[in-house]
Parts: C-alpha cells; sequence; structure tokens
C-alpha cells in the first residue's frame, strides 16, 4: 500500500461522525474545565483521563485531543475575560 492510500484510511477512520462527536464532548467538556483559573490542559487532560477508558483506543485518542483544545481555548477565555494571563509565561 502507498502512503496516499494509508493517509486515506486513517483519514476514513478518523472523521466517521461517531469519532467526530467524541471531539466535541472533548472540546466542550475541556473548555467547561480549562476556564476554571489555574487550571490548564495537562490538569484538564488529567482531570478527564477516566472518561476515556471505555472507549475504543482511537476514539478515546481523538476525545483527548479535543479535550486538550478545549482546554487551551478555555483558558485563553479566563485570561480575556479577567484582563490578566491565565498561565506564567514561558521563560
Amino acid at each position: 500500500m502507498s502512503f496516499l492510500d494509508l493517509l486515506l484510511m486513517g483519514f476514513t477512520e478518523a472523521l466517521t461522525w461517531q469519532n467526530l462527536l467524541f471531539c466535541l464532548i472533548g472540546a466542550l467538556l475541556g473548555t467547561l474545565i480549562g476556564v476554571l483559573p489555574g487550571i490548564g490542559p495537562t490538569a484538564t487532560i488529567a482531570v478527564l483521563l477516566p472518561i476515556t477508558f471505555y472507549l475504543p483506543p482511537l476514539a478515546g485518542i481523538i476525545m483527548l485531543a479535543g479535550i486538550y483544545y478545549g482546554a487551551q481555548y478555555g483558558g485563553s477565555t479566563t485570561a480575556i475575560l479577567s484582563t490578566c494571563r491565565a498561565r506564567p509565561r514561558p521563560w
């Protein structure tokens, strides 16, 4: 199988409606937990990790990606509403 065949197979598996629904649920949950001040994406994934234990492996990884993205977005929401940084500076 060529690279493009494998890439197409990966996209067809990842873009099913069930996996997209898990990504949406993960992004919503990640935003809800990530909007809390002081809780970054790493802590959000640690809190919500047990939710993915009962999912198939691909759906669990996709949901974790949605949680991470939602937590990043939630942290910026906190920073904008409180006019201060939600996370410390990287340096």
